[in-house]
């Protein structure tokens, strides 16, 4: 995680996190830590808060007769925990995510596994309409904590070159 102290006044300082367009480099990789030790009460309320209604989410019995033997987390659920783990290094400053794409999910998660997150920077151009910001593509992957990787994904995201984030501004 980047982090930046900015003076804003005399003896005081604010934090800044994330990273600007200039601060990435194609080929770096960000571990995301901490990790996160996924509970079924997480699974049940995001599957049942997004209307999910599969039961192997969430009726124990039912999914002991799946192949699995017990309830998946929701891949959805951990789309977002993958993805949030890798905002402070990817799109803490980001204007927008400008989409995800190729997601795979190649391993069951389950209640009690914990996750941890990692960000390989694939590429990154300057944009042609916006001269103030640049576009970053990453690959993210999802591991469990005994290596096993149950998902990865690219994500396209506009960043600002420095001086031009929100947080850069002298009243924010």
């Amino acid at each position: 995680m980047t982090v930046e102290r900015k003076e804003v006044g005399k003896q005081r300082y604010r934090e800044s996190y994330g990273r600007y367009f200039e601060d990435f480099a194609v080929g770096d990789i960000y571990e995301h830590r901490p990790g996160r030790t996924i509970t079924e009460t997480d699974n049940i309320h995001f599957t049942l808060l997004t209307m999910n209604q599969h039961p192997i989410h969430f009726d124990r019995a039912y999914a002991a007769k799946s192949e699995f033997g017990q309830p998946l987390v929701n891949s959805t659920f951990l789309l977002a925990v993958i993805t949030g783990m890798s905002v402070s290094d990817v799109s803490q400053k980001a204007i927008a995510n400008l989409g995800w794409t190729d997601v795979k999910l190649t391993a069951p998660v389950f209640a009690g596994d914990t996750v941890y997150g990692e960000t390989e920077v694939l590429s990154k151009r300057e944009s042609r309409s916006r001269p103030t910001q640049g576009i970053v593509t990453v690959r993210t992957i999802g591991k469990k904590a005994d290596g096993t990787v149950f998902m990865s994904f690219e994500r396209q995201v506009l960043v600002p070159k420095r001086g031009h984030a929100v947080d850069d501004q002298a009243d924010y």
